[in-house]
């Protein structure tokens, strides 16, 4: 219902598109460390696509929003942990559950803006089934939350960025 004032804030953030870039894929890499999984990604959902702005374990660039696992779990503010997606009507014929990269587990943690939009995920994916322990989940928590810190500094720094030149440009 708020897609469109969702979309404006992620083009907020100027991020899709941009190159890796550490802060990020140190969270993804300790969410896959934390959570023991193979791949984490830090996934923000545009209008027909899901674009991974930090991967760990996964070599794709982006997928299609229609098959987006991301998708679903922006729809509310809590995280969607699927443990095994083979036995969930939504996603057991997904072609991203019978084809590479097989995911079973799915855990994905809303990137929640400090206006309430959820802009994509930062998730865990396994090849096999299985849960995260609530101290894992509490660890996912606080670094979706982290994410959506770095990307607020990034804003507010190109906002800043902007002003400045502004003002060069008036001299």
């Amino acid at each position: 219902s708020n897609e469109e004032e969702r979309l404006r804030a992620l083009a907020e953030y100027r991020i899709l598109g941009t190159q890796p870039e550490q802060c990020y894929d140190d969270i993804t890499k300790i969410a896959s460390l934390t959570c023991g999984t193979p791949i984490s990604l830090m996934s923000l959902v545009d209008t027909d696509t899901q674009w991974f702005k930090s991967m760990c374990g996964f070599e794709t660039k982006e997928t299609s929003r229609d098959v987006s696992f991301c998708a679903h779990a922006i729809a509310t503010s809590e995280p969607l942990i699927v443990e095994d997606a083979l036995l969930d009507e939504r996603f057991k014929s997904n072609p991203l559950v019978v084809e590479e990269p097989k995911i079973r587990l799915y855990a994905g943690f809303p990137l929640q803006t400090p206006n309430d939009q959820r802009i994509g995920t930062l998730c865990v994916i396994d090849r096999m089934p299985k849960s995260l322990t609530s101290v894992q989940i509490q660890v996912m928590q606080r670094l979706a939350n982290q994410v959506v810190i770095l990307l607020e500094l990034r804003r507010k720094s190109l906002g800043l960025l902007e002003e400045f030149c502004k003002l060069q440009d008036n001299k």
